[in-house]
């Protein structure tokens, strides 16, 4: 017996550092576990507008429409420039051209699509820094040969200081939560055991859809823009034990 006690400690202590350093002990969680989801916006004044816009243009042929839209194009993002739009704020999002086709038959006609030519478009998303001006630069952009506007879309440049502020208000709300369900449950106290964490950096209000054909030099005067108010909001999954 002797013999066999020694040579299983010989064989303990000859084991790799290896094997011995895998060896985990887990402890399961033996109190009730309240999960807790909570949501909370902080709302400031936006700072930052994004607008889409862009220049379409139609031709006989593909060489022709990419032509013409390149040098409209050149027009608009100069008279960008020259409002004084930083080059990094103007992006293209997207350069399109297709084939034109009437679908519609006529008498005399032969049926099926008749070929009308082709369509070129080169899309731009522009951020406008100058909230006062976004709608000067709506008409402006227009004026400079535009064909289509999207959004604007308001936001704030950096969201970080409202994240804090709905992150700390977020905790404070799922803490009393939690205390709240405890001393209901007849616990001493709710003791916080994780925490995970999601975020929105601002939630714009619907985007304003415009066309060129609203803009018409004798029309109305500079386009009105309301950024109203946007939110930053957390949403905060955590979880506590609760304890006797």
């Amino acid at each position: 017996m002797k013999s066999a006690l020694a040579l299983m400690a010989i064989g303990a202590a000859a084991l790799p550092a290896a094997a011995i350093a895998q060896t985990s002990i887990t402890i399961a969680e033996t109190a009730p576990i309240v999960t807790l989801n909570v949501t909370e916006s902080v709302e400031a004044a936006p700072d930052v507008a994004t607008v889409g816009t862009g220049v379409q243009t139609r031709a006989q042929t593909a060489q022709a429409a990419m032509q013409q839209n390149a040098a409209q194009t050149e027009k608009l993002i100069a008279a960008l420039a020259k409002a004084g739009i930083a080059k990094a704020d103007i992006q293209t999002s997207g350069i399109n051209l297709s084939a034109q086709y009437d679908y519609n038959n006529r008498d005399g006609q032969p049926e099926g699509p008749r070929f009308i030519g082709y369509e070129a478009s080169n899309q731009l998303t522009v951020k406008l820094r100058d909230i006062r001006r976004v709608g000067a630069s709506l008409d402006a952009m227009v004026a400079a040969g535009a064909t289509n506007i999207n959004g604007p879309n308001f936001s704030i440049d950096d969201p970080s200081p409202l994240l804090v502020q709905a992150r700390g208000t977020a905790l404070k709300t799922a803490k009393a939560q939690a205390d709240f369900y405890a001393q209901a449950a007849g616990y001493r106290t709710a003791r916080l055991v994780s925490i995970s964490e999601s975020n929105s950096g601002g939630r714009p209000p619907m985007p304003i859809v415009m066309t060129a054909a609203r803009f018409k030099a004798d029309a109305a005067p500079m386009t009105p823009v309301e950024p109203g108010q946007v939110s930053a909001s957390v949403t905060l999954t955590v979880q506590y034990a609760l304890e006797k």
